[in-house]
C-alpha cells in the first residue's frame, strides 16, 4: 500500500495531466510487448503489431534496452527514465533524461541491480561515459516513433475521455469528489489517498502537490516515483473497451464517413469513440456547443450515438452500430434463400 500524505496546500495543487506522458507510455507500452504469453487482451491487437514493427525496423536491441532497465515484474525501476519534464514532450523529456547527473544514475542504478542485467552498461556510466545515455535516448525516440506514435492520437482520446470523467467529477464535488473518483485503485480519506501497491510505502507531499498522469498502457495498478525528493507524480490506468485497438488495425473510412453523414457530422461520430459532454465535443472540433449538440441529436435519432446524464452533465456516447459504423466493422447481411 503506498500513503500519500496531504497537507492543505497539498489540494490547491493537484493537478492531471493535459495529455499522455510519452516516456511514461513508452515504458509502460513495452510491459505488454515483452512477456512472451497471451499478455492483457486489451492490448492483443496493438502488442501483435509492435513485435511485427520493432523486428521489421531492427529494434528489437533498443526495446531490450528499455525493458532491461525497465522491465514489466520490476517492483523498481530508475526513476531518470521518466523526468518530470517529458510533460512538455518527447524532445524535452529526452533532453532531460540525458542530462541525468553521474551522482543520481549511480545511485538509482544501483538500486535496480542493473550491473546484474546490463553489466556492460552500467560499467560504462560508472567510468563517467555519456555514451549509454546518448544510447539509451535514441532507443527511447526509435521506439516511440515505430510503435507509440502511430496511435498517439487513440491514446490521446483515451486519455481525454478520462480527464472529462475527473473534470466532471470536480465539478460536482472538488477535490474530495475527484479524487474519489478514482477508486477503486485509489482510496481518499483525507488527509491520506490510499494507492493498491505493491510495496508499503508513504509519501509526503509538504506543499508540493501531486500531478496525476492518466495512462493509456498503465495497467492495473498506478505507478509512482520511488525518490520521494522528485516532483510528486501518480500515474494511473484509464478505462479501455476491451474492444479498443490501434487505428491502424481498424479499418476507418473518414472521406467515405463525410461523404455519407457530413463533414462535421462525420467528425462528431469519430469523436464520440470516446464518451464527452457537449462542450468537450465542442472544444475538441472548435465547433460551437449548439452545433455539437445539433449534430448530437441527429447521430441519437440515427441510433448511432446515445446520450446518458452523468451528475450535472450530460455523456454522448457511440451505439455499438455507431461503431460499427466508425470502424467498419458491421456484421454481413443474411439473404434469404
Amino acid at each position: 500500500m503506498l500513503r500519500i500524505h496531504f497537507e492543505e496546500r497539498d489540494i490547491a495543487r493537484v493537478q492531471i495531466a493535459a495529455e499522455p506522458d510519452p516516456l511514461w507510455e513508452t515504458v509502460l507500452a513495452l510491459h505488454h510487448v515483452a512477456p512472451t504469453g497471451r499478455g492483457v487482451p486489451v492490448y492483443g491487437a496493438w502488442r501483435a503489431r509492435a513485435r511485427r514493427e520493432l523486428d521489421a525496423r531492427g529494434l528489437t536491441r533498443a526495446a531490450r534496452l528499455i525493458s532491461a532497465l525497465a522491465p514489466a515484474d520490476a517492483r523498481y525501476f530508475p526513476d531518470f527514465l521518466t523526468p518530470d519534464a517529458a510533460r512538455d514532450g518527447l524532445a524535452a523529456g529526452l533532453a532531460a533524461l540525458r542530462d541525468t547527473s553521474p551522482v543520481r544514475l549511480t545511485a538509482e542504478c544501483a538500486r535496480a541491480a542493473l550491473p546484474d542485467r546490463l553489466p556492460r552498461w552500467s560499467a560504462a556510466l560508472a567510468a563517467g561515459s555519456r555514451e549509454p545515455l546518448d544510447e539509451l535516448a535514441r532507443a527511447f525516440q526509435e521506439v516511440h516513433r515505430a510503435v507509440i506514435a502511430p496511435d498517439w492520437t487513440e491514446a490521446a482520446v483515451t486519455v481525454d475521455s478520462d480527464r472529462g470523467a475527473r473534470a466532471r467529477a470536480f465539478c460536482r464535488g472538488g477535490v474530495d469528489g475527484m479524487l474519489n473518483s478514482l477508486r477503486p485503485a485509489l482510496r481518499w480519506e483525507p488527509p491520506w489517498l490510499y494507492v493498491d501497491y505493491p510495496q508499503d510505502r508513504e509519501l509526503r507531499l509538504g506543499g508540493r502537490g501531486l500531478r496525476l498522469i492518466p495512462s493509456h498502457f498503465c495497467w492495473r495498478r498506478p505507478i509512482a516515483l520511488a525518490d520521494p525528493a522528485l516532483p510528486p507524480v501518480l500515474v494511473y490506468p484509464v478505462e479501455h473497451s476491451t474492444a479498443w485497438a490501434p487505428a491502424t488495425t481498424r479499418s476507418c473510412h473518414p472521406q467515405a464517413l463525410s461523404t455519407l453523414l457530413g463533414r462535421t457530422r462525420a467528425r462528431i461520430l469519430a469523436a464520440l469513440d470516446a464518451p464527452a459532454t457537449t462542450g468537450e465535443l465542442a472544444r475538441r472540433l472548435r465547433v460551437s456547443a449548439p452545433s455539437a449538440s445539433e449534430h448530437v441529436s441527429a447521430l441519437r435519432e440515427a441510433n448511432l450515438a446515445r446520450s446518458r446524464r452523468d451528475g450535472g452533465s450530460v455523456v454522448h456516447a457511440l451505439t455499438p452500430l455507431g461503431t460499427a459504423l466508425l470502424h467498419g466493422e458491421l456484421a454481413p447481411v443474411r439473404l434469404p434463400h
